[in-house]
């Protein structure tokens, strides 16, 4: 067995290995140590009994904001919020924005599909909502501030908008007024700006705080590995991935039962769930320190993320006010990295862009502009492939240029093996000199396979993980480039008036679509631009590898499934020319008649 072609049989074996073993080689991120504020740090001022509805609840208050957190919304009066992008309401019971759906994504890629639902109130299945308040300390009990029960004031028939903010009022009847003022941007960010007013005879102390609470994990929860659904949290620059399950494994607080871990943010950060497509985030301002809170209660099945601020003193006479941002909504590659730009630090990671992020951020950047230009994304990707394949045009060269060097010196290693006889050190000494005195580097060959490990597995990160590719179609039946072909053998791609197996059964993987066949045929004609090895062993794997692959690929996003395609395209043009200009002319359809005749041999014997 040569040198050429135990190189290519290891690429093979690897970039099998790693495709089928990803799991195994690269398991789901841990979550990151962070640090839990100590005793004294949850602790309020002297005198104070600060009950903000995460770690801070005092055990004796703990059963009244849980009835509260999980009494229905479904009769409260509401207002209305209407933008260019967003339609739903606010309940004005607690003052809840708990109803929200997104006017630009429908649930598939038939337009005339409901649209996507995000946020839902309290009562009805998976209440997912964001809750805003403040927290009692010295001279206030939990009936003098707001609670998630108290029925807000609002101008009637008020509607929220990018123009049109709405302020919500309530008097506590005992000298202190609460203000909140909500608005809304063009896109997915609202601004909450809440205050207080004293009017009493003596100063109070008051922790402003924000909630985003989930009942429940979301009901289309992917649970797969290479996508992060669950917490998100950055804390002066830390980004930290916790899982539903993770979070139920949190140390248990004593005061109020729940499981929970804070984070003492001192500068900036942020914390939310995100999900697949879509995300809610709390963002505090930029130099206000703050705790920031996940926790899940097992009583009530019920998630939360809080950000609480510091207790503020208002003496009598005096207005104290806070601003807390909400994210809600669609994770846009473009969106949120404006959202950044405008002074949300590290908010951009939000989008999972796992651990080869040094590629696949400017990966999709690179897609995402080819795509404003092109206009179809199906196409996008193969100007990807084409940019990259470019790029790493000067390695492939060199790789193909080595490699019919050693076809031209195939001649020579013959002679070397007939000298050498059974004496393999003898052989490979022989050989290693050769290849010395001819400048030739048997590893080369390797080389264009494995540099596409790392780009695959970062591509199809871009693919899967990223909004841009939902629903974005292509031509034809390719309407979804982040599912899989929808073509199938089994209707002779819609010959027949029955339906393709579902996508999600065993079938889908056998009767295979169009895309993952085209990308057999790529790797087979790739082949043949070399004579099949003369080794049985390696004929044999060689011989099954594009159709393994083929069947491998079938149940991949489809728009993978084009990268691979053109990527096979183009390596083929590549290593012809390259091949040819050294002076080796591939003899492809001569090497395909020999591997039909090879096989109708062996059928005979």
């Amino acid at each position: 067995m040569d040198d050429q072609n135990k190189n290519l049989i290891l690429a093979t074996v690897l970039s099998g290995a790693v495709l089928l073993g990803w799991y195994a080689i690269f398991p789901p991120e841990e979550p990151e140590a962070v640090s839990e504020l100590n005793q004294a740090e949850l602790t309020p001022p002297a005198g104070a009994s600060v009950t903000a509805p995460a770690a801070a609840v005092a055990p004796a208050e703990a059963s009244t904001l849980a009835t509260a957190a999980t009494s229905s919304d479904e009769d409260a009066p509401r207002l209305t919020i209407d933008t260019p992008r967003l339609e739903g309401s606010i309940s004005l019971k607690g003052g809840r924005i708990d109803d929200l759906s997104f006017k630009d994504y429908n649930v598939t890629n038939d337009p005339t599909s409901d649209i996507v639902s995000f946020l839902s109130p309290v009562g009805g299945t998976n209440a997912y909502y964001a809750l805003y308040g403040w927290a009692p300390g010295a001279g206030l009990g939990i009936e003098d501030v707001p609670s998630a029960n108290t029925l807000w004031s609002a101008p009637q028939d008020a509607t929220l908008s990018p123009d049109s903010p709405v302020t919500l009022s309530w008097d506590n009847g005992k000298g202190l007024i609460f203000n909140r003022t909500i608005s809304v941007d063009q896109d997915y960010m609202f601004k909450v700006d809440q205050s207080v007013t004293n009017n009493s005879d003596a100063s109070v102390a008051l922790a402003p705080y924000g909630t985003l609470a989930r009942h429940g994990e979301p009901e289309d929860l992917k649970n797969f590995f290479v996508l992060h659904e669950g917490l998100i949290r950055e804390a002066d620059g830390e980004l930290a991935e916790v899982k539903y399950d993770n979070i139920q494994d949190f140390d248990v607080d004593p005061r109020d039962g729940s499981n929970s871990e804070t984070v003492a943010v001192e500068d900036y950060g942020w914390i939310g769930f995100t999900d697949h497509y879509w995300m809610a985030t709390l963002i505090p301002e930029n130099g206000q320190p703050f705790r920031s809170i996940a926790k899940y209660d097992a009583r009530r099945d019920i998630y939360q993320a809080d950000v609480v601020m510091p207790t503020l003193t208002v003496a009598a006479g005096e207005t104290a006010a806070t601003s807390t941002q909400l994210f809600a909504g669609a994770k846009e590659w473009a969106t949120i990295r404006a959202y950044e730009k405008g002074g949300i630090e590290g908010f951009l990671d939000s989008i999972d862009w796992g651990w080869f992020a040094f590629l696949t951020k400017p990966i999709f950047a690179v897609l995402h502009w080819l795509n404003q230009i092109i206009g179809n994304m199906g196409v996008s990707i193969i100007g990807l492939t084409i940019l990259i394949k470019i790029l790493v045009l000067p390695l492939a060269y060199k790789s193909y240029s080595s490699m019919a060097k050693m076809k031209e010196l195939q001649p020579k290693v013959e002679e070397l093996k007939e000298r050498a006889g059974d004496d393999r050190a003898k052989m490979q000494q022989a050989m290693m000199e050769l290849y010395k005195k001819e400048k030739v580097n048997p590893a080369a060959g390797c080389l264009p396979i494995l540099i596409q490990i790392p780009i695959f597995f970062s591509l199809y990160k871009v693919i899967f993980v990223t909004l841009e590719l939902r629903h974005a179609p292509f031509f034809g039946p390719f309407q979804d480039l982040s599912a899989p072909d929808p073509t199938s053998i089994f209707n002779l791609f819609g010959t027949f008036p029955w339906a393709a197996p579902n996508p999600e059964s065993i079938l889908a993987l056998i009767f295979i679509g169009v895309l993952p066949i085209l990308l057999g045929v790529s790797m087979w004609l790739q082949q043949k631009l070399n004579p099949a090895p003369t080794d049985p062993t390696q004929q044999m794997i060689f011989a099954w590898m594009p159709w393994v692959f083929m069947f491998m690929l079938g149940g991949f996003a489809s728009g993978l499934v084009v990268y691979w395609i053109a990527n096979n395209t183009i390596t083929f043009c590549q290593q012809y020319v390259i091949m040819r200009s050294h002076g080796y002319k591939p003899d492809v359809f001569g090497n395909i008649k020999k591997s039909f005749k090879r096989k109708a041999k062996s059928e005979n014997e």
